[in-house]
């Protein structure tokens, strides 16, 4: 409940200040398996010599380059013997006792004369990484590191991050940042998403016009993206020259790409380019196919994709080779005469039985070159290859099904803040994204293992992975704002233990250094709000605000007339007490302000000192709300209100499934009562990946987070939503339900409402 004192207020700010004393991690991410500090710090300074088993080994050689670019320092770097004494201080970066270390795991030792690395290939990498967290930001010459020991190693074996470049081209410059940034927080999988309906982004030497045509789309715009439909042709590919030298930046730092080729559906940049592989299509079907986006089952097309893959596999060393397998719109096959005739030829039933036998050729082709195929989780469709991994994205389910048939699953569901092109909040001034919410603090809290797997399935979940779809990223500054600060968290969960995790000391504590280190290197960021919550509604006479901020040598500005804050309004210095009379609202608003002058979203809270609302003379008892439904296709939940209604009926669930099954894009508000069951403050809240609106008694619950005082018997509720049909080419799945919550008074018990307190 967000309900404030300055009783409340002044318990916070001391338990920051004990946090920041206490950090047990030192400030790193991702939190390593146990860190035991010393008393002392090791002082490095120009003097101080880097001694390695192998001093042009490429993990020792980037750890000279840091020291030469960010500390402006040309340390010695020599060859590690453990027979040979010498003075001053020294750095040690040696294999010598990581034989019995498990893999990328790596031991780091910090005594006042000696930092000690041990580690073997990635092992010794990760240990560099975790040294050079430890340094300041700031590029004074001499730098104080406080004594400690670490041993760590790292949760799951699958570490990923996928950046999709068929949407949006990125150049190889661009990428390489990216492979940075993951190398820097021990991520060892980057998926590229090189080929889509968008374009098809790796030379193929066999098939030019498949970069020659399959390359460029005709403009900017795409789908739903809203960038201007200018009608100016956009294009781009990596040349299979590029291709190896990312693929060597990559696996200098530890890195495996997986390439992704797309079959048999987000096809048609190749089919563009090679139409001779589309399906003829039945010309006697009345309903046509909405789109031809889909490989034809035929030899050709097996034939050209072998050849294809067969390239591929020549510029990747990757074990795994993505086919994605997904979103497969199977109409063109319903009409095709050649694929019904073929699958009475091979007894299947259905066209996903059809789509089955497709990726397990692919498979046992891939198989054949020694490699093994990963997939979205539709391949589970008509029955799953046989050696394929599963990559479950539409939500977890898909991967419980395959640990449960024995097979490897990387989790990355779409629903648990794992979708970094995803919005990170519910403001209207967020940057054009994919409708839908990621938060910070989703992404940090995901679980990757579903409890409902035994101890024996639970192994199958082989690692995890954030991804970034570019449909609405077509620069680089907002792909850098999209994926930090959450590709912190995803580090965090991918790497540390869950019994390391701690959310409040992460996100008030350990980023503080890392935004400082990430302003320091020009990248672009969503700068942490001075509340967590963007909007809310708080209930009460007295309230004390004490926004903050994470990120160093920032100010918070705030106004109290309802405008957003700008450069020039009240800076923020200690926490501030209102006293709101009687039946008065006021409204603080603040921002912060980072010293590189990037500005966060601001926060709206409005403070109200509301009388208690007066239950409804409602008598009736029925379950259940009432629904209208509204034909047509949204932006917004006002929309609603002004557009013709369709049909209207009583609900016993917020579920929408039923809904889409006649009607793939429509708006519905649902009406009726809430019973409460005593006196007192309530908090509410509303969830849905599309945007609600929520009232109760009339009163719209700000950012759909906030209170009401009630009393006792029922409220009117009220709850607008609309939903969108998947546009032809994403891979975007609208979730059906809807979830409402509150927290009654006394309690920070968040919990569902469900129909039992629901009436019409």
């Amino acid at each position: 409940m967000k309900l404030f004192t300055l009783t409340l207020v002044l318990f916070i700010s001391l338990v920051d200040v004990a946090l920041a004393q206490n950090d047990p991690y030192e400030g790193l991410i991702p939190a390593p398996v146990s860190l035991v500090k010393a008393t002392g710090t090791f002082t490095f300074g120009k003097l101080t010599v880097v001694k390695a088993d192998k001093p042009k080994d490429k993990a020792v050689e980037l750890f000279k380059d840091f020291l030469v670019n960010n500390r402006g320092l040309a340390n010695k770097v020599i060859k590690y013997s453990p027979t040979t004494k010498s003075g001053g201080t020294s750095v040690i970066l040696t294999s010598r006792g990581a034989d019995k270390l498990p893999a990328e795991a790596y031991k780091l030792t910090i005594t006042p004369r000696k930092i000690t690395v041990i580690g073997k290939g990635a092992g010794l990498f990760y240990g560099i990484q975790t040294l050079i967290q430890l340094f300041p930001v700031d590029k004074t010459v001499a730098a104080n590191l406080p004594c400690m020991v670490i041993n760590d190693e790292p949760r799951f074996g699958y570490r990923g991050m996928m950046l999709d470049v068929s949407r949006h081209f990125f150049n190889v410059a661009q990428v390489k940042k990216v492979i940075d940034l993951m190398a820097a927080y021990k991520l060892n999988n980057f998926h590229w998403h090189l080929v889509d309906g968008q374009g098809w982004r790796i030379e193929i030497k066999k098939y030019p016009k498949l970069t020659e045509i399959g390359g460029t789309r005709q403009q900017t715009m795409f789908g739903t993206n809203r960038d201007w439909p200018d009608g100016q042709p956009y294009t781009g590919f990596y040349t299979q020259d590029e291709i190896r030298d990312v693929v060597k930046y990559a696996a200098e730092r530890y890195i495996n790409i997986v390439p992704e080729i797309e079959m048999p559906a987000h096809s048609d940049a190749a089919l563009r380019a090679y139409p001779e592989l589309m399906c003829t299509p039945d010309t006697s079907v009345k309903n046509p196919a909405r789109t031809n986006g889909l490989y034809c089952p035929t030899e050709e097309t097996f034939t050209f994709l072998e050849n294809v893959l067969t390239e591929v596999m020549a510029l990747f060393p990757s074990k795994y080779i993505h086919i994605g397998g997904d979103e497969a719109n199977k109409q063109p096959w319903k009409e095709s005469a050649f694929c019904q005739a073929l699958m009475k030829q091979l007894n299947l039933k259905d066209e996903k039985e059809l789509q089955s036998y497709f990726i397990q050729r692919m498979e046992k082709f891939i198989n054949s070159k020694g490699r093994s195929i990963i997939g979205w989780d539709e391949i589970l469709e008509g029955g799953l290859a046989p050696n394929a991994t599963v990559m479950s994205w539409t939500g977890e389910q898909g991967g419980i099904a395959a640990a449960q048939q024995k097979h490897n699953v990387i989790m990355t569901p779409q629903t648990t803040g794992l979708y970094f092109d995803h919005y990170q909040s519910r403001s209207p001034l967020e940057p054009v994204s994919f409708g839908r919410y990621a938060e910070f603090s989703e992404t940090y809290k995901y679980e990757p293992i579903p409890k409902v797997l035994t101890a024996d399935e639970r192994k199958y979940i082989v690692g995890l992975q954030g991804n970034l779809w570019t449909e609405f990223v077509p620069t680089v500054a907002k792909l850098q704002y999209q994926i930090l600060p959450r590709i912190f968290a995803l580090s965090e969960i991918a790497w540390s233990k869950p019994e390391n995790k701690d959310y409040q000391s992460f996100s008030e504590v350990r980023l503080a250094k890392h935004f400082e280190r990430l302003d320091a290197m020009h990248y672009n960021y969503r700068v942490p709000t001075a509340f967590e919550v963007i909007d809310t509604m708080m209930i009460g006479a007295q309230f004390t605000m004490a926004p903050k901020t994470v990120v160093p040598g920032a100010r918070i500005v705030y106004t109290l007339n309802g405008r957003d804050p700008v450069d020039t309004d009240l800076g923020y210095e200690s926490p501030i007490t209102f006293n709101i009379p009687a039946g008065e609202k006021r409204v603080f608003k603040a921002v912060v302000i980072t010293p590189s002058g990037r500005r966060s979203l601001p926060t709206s809270t409005i403070m109200y000192n509301q009388a208690p609302v007066a239950a409804a003379n409602y008598t009736g008892n029925s379950a259940g709300l009432k629904f209208t439904l509204i034909k047509g296709n949204f932006t917004a939940p006002d929309q609603l209100d002004y557009a013709p209604k369709d049909s209207a009926g009583i609900a016993k669930t917020l579920e929408t499934s039923e809904f889409r099954k006649t009607r793939p894009a429509s708006g519905i508000i649902y009406e009726g009562y809430i019973s409460i069951p005593a006196d007192g403050v309530y908090n509410f809240s509303a969830a849905a990946y599309n945007d609600t609106q929520l009232f109760i008694d009339d009163n719209k619950i700000a950012d759909n987070e906030g209170a009401l005082s009630l009393f006792k018997g029922y409220h009117k509720i009220k709850i607008k939503y609309f939903y969108t049909a998947p546009v032809p080419g994403t891979r975007r799945r609208g979730n059906p339900a809807i979830r409402i919550y509150m927290i009654a008074p006394g309690t920070m018990d968040k919990k569902l409402i469900t129909g039992d307190v629901l009436y019409n």
